[in-house]
């Protein structure tokens, strides 16, 4: 579960860098869209990110049932809260409840309406399957969507902030020393992870992107900012 885990934590840190692409160039974006697109090697690695969620999940409702069958009865005998125990640790199955939910929502919005789509062109797509850019700006710019995936992008927060360091433990890779450290590590790569998906929802939620500013155009802005600049040089020149 621990190799699972790390292995979903490097994709999502592959599809934040991607992300924050579309933030500043939709063209950009979109050549990215393209490149990966239905290509063959788009559909395994799509394949194995299934099934590596899949192990991920399925391992989970294994531990769980597992740990409520060790306690047995006596598991409802307890009121207190453990001290020193982080609240996501005591919540990673609702955790990750909300998240598969989130998950279903997203291959919806962007999978099926993008890969899928173009795997079986049958169904007319708008915007066009490889218009991925087109598909974040209707998606995040909806009210809707967007306070889901606040939420959304919320609990995997909690869930691999528990998550990261606990699989580096189990791998073995933490003593004493080490323990506290991967904590610190991992609560600031998840923290700095997920605002980065979180800046993208919010800035095409209130449309505050740079890339809806220039984009299908960043030639013509650039040559304009040089023409300004120019222009500014010759009058400073008078």
């Amino acid at each position: 579960m621990s190799v699972t885990g790390l292995c979903l934590i490097l994709f999502l840190t592959f599809h934040c860098c991607m992300n924050v692409v579309a933030l500043f160039s939709g063209e950009a974006y979109n050549m990215i869209c393209e490149l990966l697109g239905a290509n063959w090697y788009a559909v395994v690695a799509t394949m194995g990110l299934a099934l590596l969620a899949l192990i991920h999940i399925v391992y989970a409702f294994i531990l769980e049932v597992q740990n409520n069958r060790a306690r047995g009865s006596e598991r409802y005998a307890v009121t207190d809260k453990p001290e020193k125990v982080e609240w996501a640790s005591q919540h990673m199955l609702a955790l990750g409840v909300i998240i598969l939910l989130g998950l279903f929502l997203h291959l919806f919005n962007f999978w099926y309406n993008m890969m899928f789509a173009e795997l079986f062109p049958a169904i007319h797509y708008d915007p066009a399957p490889a218009d991925g850019f087109g598909k974040i700006v209707n998606t995040f710019g909806n009210p809707v969507y967007a306070v889901l995936y606040v939420i959304w992008i919320c609990a995997i927060w909690f869930h691999l902030s528990h998550g990261f360091w606990s699989a580096m433990h189990t791998l073995g890779v933490s003593g004493k020393i080490w323990l506290k450290r991967w904590q610190v590590i991992g609560l600031i790569y998840v923290t700095l992870l997920m605002l980065g998906f979180l800046v993208v929802v919010l800035a095409f939620a209130f449309g505050c992107a740079p890339s809806l500013c220039c984009d299908g155009a960043a030639a013509d802005c650039c040559q304009q900012a040089v023409d300004c600049c120019k222009d500014a040089a010759a009058a400073c020149g008078k």
